[in-house]
């Protein structure tokens, strides 16, 4: 029996645990909240090898690219894209909405809710810099601990022959945590099956259709977004297969869509990104980390479809401007907000301030989108995932990091 199941590869094992997941929540209802300890195990075990993994990985990665150099032009290039994808995310998400007109009609009532606290630009981008990397490490701050390594590697690369011990032990503790992430991955199956059970269970689907012009605003955006602008990235910029990259990404995607967390998928995408889809460590260590950060594709269709219905909904007019104040607010405040609680009704109270919706109203828009909030983060998380593994894909051809025939083989899953 054992031997069979681990016979069957990964993302099917976990597809089909994530169905019956859905079958079982809908007989069970919130009965289905009584296993959720085994989706609770799932992420604690995920989110612990996620601040070593990037960690050791991210200085392993610097330390291979063996030229300072190569660091800023990779660095140039990921940034370029993540924020290219993003403003396309956002010009998708505003289009549909402008088509559908989600808030035509809609009546908000009394559904108040309190906004999640907030630190102004400044501070987040102030706050990239560790006062204390041992702390940073300990209080899992991504965008410190990505800082921290970047400067870790670069300076064991520029110290040469001298740092070539703490070189071979960087490079030795990154094999350690790519396997680490192996073996919990094996736990996927069961965390996808209670997590979605217990979603299923507690109505997370059926409220949905309580707002389907909205919903299908939103399903519609993401799918778009993945399929035209990534899809457009393979086929046209980087000349791959469309469909081998779907294919070699579809099992971090699994488990990006029953986590909804860039972050808790990550090392699932670091071990896709190389296994799968060819892209080697020094590009795939630096550039998703980065990506799981401050990539949020999925929140920006989200983000503008949520403000042009609060604008729809409130009666308030939008022009030109507004539409453009939008995308560049959406666009710019997405860098360094993963680390804020809640990032997706942070964007949103920021960027509907600039159509002047008072904080009053958009307390009343978190808390109509909150009930149903859970299975469209779901999704917004598939295309957050995608985004950085096509962004690490284009980066990594470009700065020849790419194993191609890897690439265009069948995935190892």
């Amino acid at each position: 029996m054992l031997k069979t199941w681990f016979e069957i590869t990964l993302w099917k094992r976990i597809m089909g645990m994530l169905v019956v997941g859905i079958v079982a929540g809908a007989f069970w209802g919130e009965g289905a909240t009584s296993i959720s300890w085994m989706g609770d195990i799932f992420i604690r075990l995920i989110r612990m090898v996620v601040v070593p993994l990037v960690f050791v990985t991210l200085v392993s990665g610097i330390i291979a690219m063996g030229d300072p150099k190569k660091l800023g032009s990779l660095g140039a290039r990921t940034m370029g894209m993540y924020i290219g994808t993003t403003a396309f995310a956002i010009t998708i998400g505003l289009t549909l909405a402008i088509l559908l007109q989600p808030g035509v009609g809609v009546d908000l009532g009394n559904t108040a809710r309190e906004l999640p606290g907030a630190s102004a630009l400044s501070e987040r981008l102030v706050g990239i810099i560790p006062t204390n990397p041992i702390a940073a490490l300990a209080e899992g701050n991504m965008l410190a601990i990505i800082f921290f390594s970047l400067l870790m590697g670069t300076g064991i690369m520029m110290t040469g022959k001298k740092g070539e011990p703490i070189a071979k032990l960087f490079d030795a503790g990154s094999e350690v945590m790519l396997k680490i992430t192996h073996l919990v991955m094996e736990v996927a199956p069961f965390g996808v099956f209670a997590l979605i059970a217990g979603m299923v269970g507690t109505g997370g689907i059926t409220k949905l259709f309580s707002v389907a012009p909205l919903v299908i605003a939103v399903v519609g955006g993401c799918i778009l977004h993945m399929l035209v602008v990534h899809g457009a990235i393979m086929k046209f910029i980087l000349k791959l297969p469309i469909g081998r990259f779907f294919q070699g990404a579809r099992g971090a995607q699994l488990v990006a869509f029953s986590t909804s967390s860039s972050s808790a998928t990550l090392p699932v995408t670091m071990s896709v990104a190389e296994d799968n889809l060819g892209i080697k460590p020094p590009v795939a260590s630096s550039v998703l980390p980065l990506g799981s950060t401050i990539n949020m594709d999925g929140t920006a269709v989200y983000v503008g479809i949520v403000a042009v219905f609060a604008a729809q909904a409130f009666g308030i007019p939008l022009g030109l401007t507004e539409y453009l104040l939008i995308a560049a607010t959406t666009t710019l405040v997405s860098i360094g907000t993963a680390a804020v609680p809640s990032a997706s009704l942070f964007l949103m109270a920021t960027v509907l301030q600039v159509l002047d919706v008072s904080a009053a109203q958009t307390a009343l828009v978190v808390g109509f989108l909150f009930p149903f909030d859970r299975p469209l983060d779901m999704l917004r998380t598939v295309v957050n995932v995608t985004g950085d593994l096509s962004v690490a894909t284009a980066v990594a051809k470009w700065e020849g990091e790419l194993d191609e025939e890897s690439f265009r083989a069948a995935p190892i899953e």
